[in-house]
């Protein structure tokens, strides 16, 4: 899902960095829209919209073997960093409030957090957001998780974040275990059995 971002446009404190076809003025980015789009019109035209979807080419994202090094400041004001979050499981999630499926994984990563507490870290990184809808998403939800801005070089830094919403699990010693993308029917299950045995 292509959102005005993808294309250059950027909010409040956002760099020409921070799109996937930007800086537009790079060939690379250039070349990689002209042959997105080339691809996608060519589909259309050929009367093929359900496979224009799935046209755009997407890079392998690479992972992030462990928690990076974070430069985040939390929606309340207080520095996020991976000191603050050793020690137990961490899930980071990264989401945007233009994504109605990330909505749910909210809420329920919301769950989670009550039932384990302090035993269990819990990030949610909006991306591609502006911020006062990001609060408003937080204060509807009333989830208590560490919720904080993000952008292009917080996505690359835990593994290129390519889709959203994405959820990665790394353990009390900050080493990445799990990473789920979207949210399938099985995102629970799949999530509360890779956590287990790290809350152990």
């Amino acid at each position: 899902m292509a959102t005005p971002k993808d294309f250059g446009f950027y909010g409040k404190g956002e760099g020409p960095d921070e799109s996937r076809y930007a800086p537009i003025k790079a060939a690379a980015g250039q070349e990689r829209f002209r042959e997105d789009l080339a691809r996608v019109v060519d589909l259309i035209v050929a009367g093929r919209r359900d496979d224009a979807a799935a046209a755009v080419r997407r890079e392998e994202p690479t992972e992030a073997p462990t928690l990076p090094q974070l430069a985040l400041t939390d929606l309340s004001g207080r520095p996020v960093s991976r000191e603050d979050l050793a020690g137990r499981p961490v899930l980071v999630e990264f989401w945007a409030t233009w994504c109605p499926p990330c909505r749910t994984t909210l809420g329920w990563l919301g769950e989670l957090k009550r039932r384990h507490g302090g035993r269990l870290a819990v990030l949610a990184i909006a991306l591609e957001s502006d911020e006062a809808d990001v609060r408003r998403v937080a204060g509807q939800t009333g989830a208590p998780l560490r919720w904080a801005m993000g952008g292009a070089k917080v996505a690359r830094a835990f593994g290129d974040v390519a889709a959203m919403p994405t959820l990665l699990l790394f353990d009390a010693d900050g080493r990445q275990r799990a990473s789920f993308l979207g949210a399938p029917p099985s995102l629970h299950a799949e999530v509360g059995a890779a956590l287990e045995p790290l809350l152990r």
